[in-house]
């Protein structure tokens, strides 16, 4: 299995859909409510809930995955109403259509629950039809939307966002050690489809630091992320700085930082990191070490993207 660790907990949202075909006589027997294995929807809908809940047993690579809410519902096909899911493909034909939908807070979508939901609804209605329709068809069963992690990178940019690097080591610039957070960092960047336009080492020297700072701002560069100095050291002054200049708090950010860090490691508390904005631009300082670096990105990307239209006037 896939190790999941690395991922933030968010809302997960899945809607999927499935038809099972049958003749215009079985919709007759159903809605008559004379079917000889009794009532229909309410045992399709029970299984396809069992069905959700059992996908980690059935699929070796999913994710034991907490559904906190899910609803599956039933529908006559009809052409102008469903076309727009299933296109020419029941054109002519009858049947009933499944619809589901799930919601979940967790580290992983929550799609294949609901797919599997679909299916085994699908399967419980053509095993309680088959006593009167041999000529049973499943089809149709696709996913119509999921919402959560990756797939809402869009909502939060809707253009790459310039990004700027700043490392603040004195051993670094020094030329004693080897850079290895920024470099991270800006890998981290690309990969979500920012542009990280600068990249600069510089001592961890308070004038220094907000010279560069302030030189990327009336760039009108839209992020900067400094790494180095967040911790307790008497040469750490990264933090310091750094508040020194800015205009507006975004404590929000770090918080959300060091809780995502605090649960893969205690020493995050002693992070004294801090974000916020001057001007259009947002500094977020990130710790020195590659661990501590990967892990405080993970936690705010790409929703951290979001400030740049909120610092515009875009509101939330």
């Amino acid at each position: 299995m896939r190790d999941i660790t690395h991922k933030t907990t968010t809302l997960r949202t899945a809607l999927a859909t499935g038809i099972v075909f049958c003749s215009e006589n079985t919709l007759e027997t159903i809605k008559a409510g004379h079917l000889p294995k009794g009532n229909l929807f309410d045992v399709a809908r029970a299984a396809g809930f069992v069905g959700a809940k059992s996908t980690p047993m059935l699929l070796p690579h999913c994710h034991p995955v907490a559904i906190d809410g899910m609803d599956i519902w039933f529908e006559f096909l009809e052409k102008e109403k469903h076309e727009a899911f299933f296109g020419a493909a029941i054109n002519g034909r009858t049947g009933i259509v499944i619809m589901g939908e799930a919601r979940s807070i967790g580290r992983t979508g929550i799609e294949m629950e609901m797919l599997t939901g679909v299916s085994v609804a699908a399967l419980e209605i053509y095993d309680m039809l088959k006593p009167v329709d041999t000529a049973l068809e499943i089809g149709g069963i696709k996913l119509l939307d999921k919402k959560g992690g990756k797939s809402d990178r869009k909502k939060y940019f809707n253009t790459p966002p310039t990004c700027a690097v700043l490392v603040c080591s004195d051993s670094t610039a020094e030329g004693k050690r080897e850079d290895k957070s920024g470099k991270l960092i800006m890998e981290m960047l690309s990969a979500v489809n920012a542009n990280v336009k600068h990249y600069s080492i510089v001592a961890d020297d308070k004038q220094t630091i907000q010279d560069k700072i302030r030189e990327w701002v009336n760039e009108d560069v839209h992020f900067v992320f400094t790494t180095g100095g967040t911790g307790l050291g008497p040469r750490d002054n990264t933090v310091s700085a750094v508040k020194e200049i800015l205009e507006r708090d975004a404590d929000g950010i770090t918080e959300a930082m060091r809780a995502f860090g605090q649960q893969r490691t205690p020493l995050a508390m002693m992070s004294r990191g801090v974000a916020g904005s001057i001007a259009e631009t947002l500094i977020v300082t990130l710790p020195g070490s590659s661990d501590g670096a990967r892990e405080s990105l993970e936690a705010i990307l790409p929703a951290v993207f979001h400030a740049r239209k909120m610092m515009k006037g875009g509101g939330h």
